[in-house]
């Protein structure tokens, strides 16, 4: 640190001490304030723990101690006597409790700055409290809306730091804390797990664990699909890999040998591998998503609880300053954004589902912060393609499952790792089937049955030059592991009706009797059956599938072939916990928001049978060329309706005559037989 840094750093800490021995405020406010105090000075603890190397010295049940004490006031119970529960902060402290329950959620952060001895981040969050503090110890108590601006000004003022931050870790390799462990340090010790700073339960542990059982050969060919996705993604899309020098891995903690497998792989085709975190404060989170490398969630509702936090800075003034922080970023670090080659993400399933509480006292977005929300997305998506042309970025994506699954998580993971190596040529060809017959349609018709309610036609592009374009795309496991499924970006004019999905999880989050209508392609209606109320119905959705859009389009058809994952997940019956990626295989799917080809329409795609792929947008995305601001929505979130409530997927042709593909959950297309070999076995 720099001296003047220094000085403040002190006289920061030092104030802090004080405050914990004594709040030096009355009534309502006076635990609040002590027992954030307390936390803060474990935080500088820990900060001289870590620049100590202690973490390196301490036994395993030392550092499972201290992690522990890290988290410990958001695990279970404790949640609900924590100021990080708005509603505990609310009925503690008043009209103060959401305001002073995010500034403490923030400070959590803290467990990351100090791990990583982020000494800048560390002291503006103490200096924050400091702020905070000082206003309820004047001659007169605060105004809710006084706080409220204090807190704006230091989320808008020092988006500098944390804005810029955010970019640079996303693209230089040279902050190389999470790599260095993965790379460096004993994977066959546990111990290594806690250098991290997330939170550690038995799931990390145990996947590192059995992960440490298998072979050499074993983790080198789960690794090897993982990066060979990423590079096939290039070659087949003819995107230039030559090009490129950085490749971002996201993750889960505990996947570390298979991650350090991944990295020297990325490396042999020229990469090095930038490995973040997920953002832990909230200017640079997006809702309840996370991006980056984590472990698993000490407390899932704590995290739902705090998704609208932004409603205390969102407003438009702040989008102006936040994109034009992070333009600045962009342009700082253009070199390094022009040879990134986009992310390698490996996501996990098996988690206990969740269904989240809607608290009154979590602050929300209102009407005009949604839409300013949906501005900045979209102006911060048109910044960052700028710097990382999606033309010229590609991606991969697997996933594999965690210990939470059950008991037979070994068998699931072999299971896993056998659908994500199947033969692609086999589906390729079984899948050419499929388009050469949709090709010659003009709509495709869903059906459900019994209680799935699904009754809807999908509008097809017009193929004007059969012999050499198509409409599906033949995908097999490049970008999106594991192979098996065709699809398309809808003609939105003329795609109607209701899609109905009777249970699925999407994000991490599980809807019961999900129905949304479309009319023209367009989301027109939708609810499900989570909360008595429509009302908090209305608003799950909207929040968390059309992320604040008043409508999004059908951006994605697709027909899934992957019937081995289906009979998996029906085996170990596992199909509620499965992953998109997976379960999007698994039945027809459909995605709302931007098409599979945003940003990159205009480049040439062909199947492998030399077939020009010409369904690559809609009306909308086609806006792109007038006002790209109306093109893209910056989302895209599949839904699936399984292969058991399906009644029937048929092909309408010109003259109204039907071609079915699958009847009562079966393929009967003639050639497409061999997919339903596994319901047989």
């Amino acid at each position: 640190m720099e001296e003047t840094e220094m000085q403040r750093w002190q006289l920061a800490s030092r104030r802090i001490q004080e405050i914990y021995k004594d709040p030096e405020t009355d009534g309502e406010t006076e635990d609040y304030f002590r027992r954030t105090a307390g936390f803060i000075c474990r935080m500088l603890e820990s900060w001289d723990k870590v620049r100590k190397g202690w973490p390196a010295q301490a036994s395993f049940e030392e550092l499972k101690a201290w992690n522990k004490t890290l988290y410990e006031d958001i695990l279970g119970s404790a949640y609900e006597h924590s100021y990080a529960n708005p509603a505990y902060a609310s009925a503690m402290l008043g009209v103060y409790g959401p305001l002073l329950s995010f500034v403490y959620t923030e400070l959590r952060g803290m467990i990351v700055y100090a791990c990583e001895q982020r000494a800048e981040e560390m002291l503006i969050y103490m200096e924050l409290f400091l702020q905070i503090h000082g206003a309820f110890t004047g001659e007169a108590l605060p105004t809710p809306e006084q706080l409220r601006e204090d807190v704006y000004w230091f989320v808008s003022d020092y988006s500098d730091v944390t804005v810029t931050r955010r970019v640079r870790e996303q693209l230089d390799p040279s902050l190389s804390f999470a790599r260095d462990i993965i790379m460096e340090a004993d994977l066959s010790d546990p111990c290594y797990l806690y250098r991290f700073g997330e939170y550690i339960s038995d799931t990390e542990l145990k996947v590192s664990r059995y992960l440490n059982s298998l072979s050499e050969e074993k983790i080198k060919r789960i690794a090897s699909v993982f990066t060979e996705g990423y590079r096939i993604g290039f070659e087949v899309n003819q995107k230039p890999l030559h090009k490129k020098r950085t490749v971002n891995i996201r993750y889960c903690v505990g996947f570390e040998r298979i991650i350090r497998q991944a990295v020297e792989n990325f490396k042999a085709m020229g990469l090095k591998s930038v490995i973040y975190r997920a953002a832990v404060s909230r200017v640079n989170m997006r809702e309840a998503n996370k991006i980056g490398y984590y472990g698993t969630s000490p407390n899932r509702q704590y995290e739902y609880d705090h998704k609208g936090d932004a409603a205390l800075f969102m407003d438009k003034a702040f989008v102006e300053r936040k994109l034009g922080v992070l333009r600045t970023a962009y342009e700082s670090y253009k070199e390094l954004a022009y040879v990134h080659g986009g992310p390698a993400v490996m996501e996990v399933f098996g988690e206990i589902p969740f269904e989240p509480l809607a608290k009154p006292e979590a602050l929300k977005l209102n009407k005009r912060q949604q839409e300013e929300q949906v501005t900045y997305n979209s102006r911060a998506g048109q910044i960052t393609n700028e710097y990382i042309k999606g033309e010229e970025r590609s991606f991969t994506i697997i996933a594999f499952p965690i210990p939470d699954i059950g008991e037979r998580f070994e068998e699931i993971f072999a299971k896993t790792v056998e659908i994500n190596t199947l033969d692609y040529k086999l589906y390729q060809t079984i899948q050419q089937r499929l388009i050469d017959v949709l090709d010659t349609g003009t709509k495709v018709h869903i059906l459900g049955k019994g209680k799935n309610h699904t009754d809807l036609c999908v509008a097809l592009k017009p193929i004007q030059d059969p012999e050499h374009e198509t409409r599906f795309e033949n995908c097999v496991a490049d970008v999106n592991i594991p192979v098996g499924e065709v699809f398309t970006s809808p003609e939105l004019t003329g795609t109607n009706g209701v899609l109905h999905v009777t249970g699925v999880f999407l994000e991490g989050l599980f809807y019961k009797d999900l129905s949304i209508l479309f009319k023209d392609g367009m989301t027109a209606d939708y609810t499900c059956g989570n909360y008595e109320k429509e009302e908090d119905n209305r608003r799950y959705i909207r929040e968390n599938v059309l992320f604040h859009h008043k409508s999004l389009p059908m951006g994605e058809f697709a027909i899934g072939t992957n019937t081995m994952a289906y009979v998996m997940a029906q085996k170990y019956r596992i199909g509620a916990r499965l992953p998109i990626l997976i379960a999007e295989k698994m039945g027809p799917h459909f995605a709302v928001g931007d098409t599979c080809f945003s940003w990159e329409e205009d480049v040439k795609t062909c199947n492998p049978d030399g077939k020009q792929m010409i369904a690559k947008e809609n009306e909308r995305s086609a806006l792109r060329k007038e006002d790209v601001s109306q093109a893209y929505f910056n989302c895209h979130t599949d839904i699936t309706i399984p292969y058991d409530e399906l009644k029937e997927i048929a092909v309408i042709h010109p003259d109204g005559t039907r071609t079915p593909i699958i009847k009562d959950g079966r393929f009967v297309l003639p050639g497409t037989e061999e997919l339903n070999r596994p319901f047989d076995e």
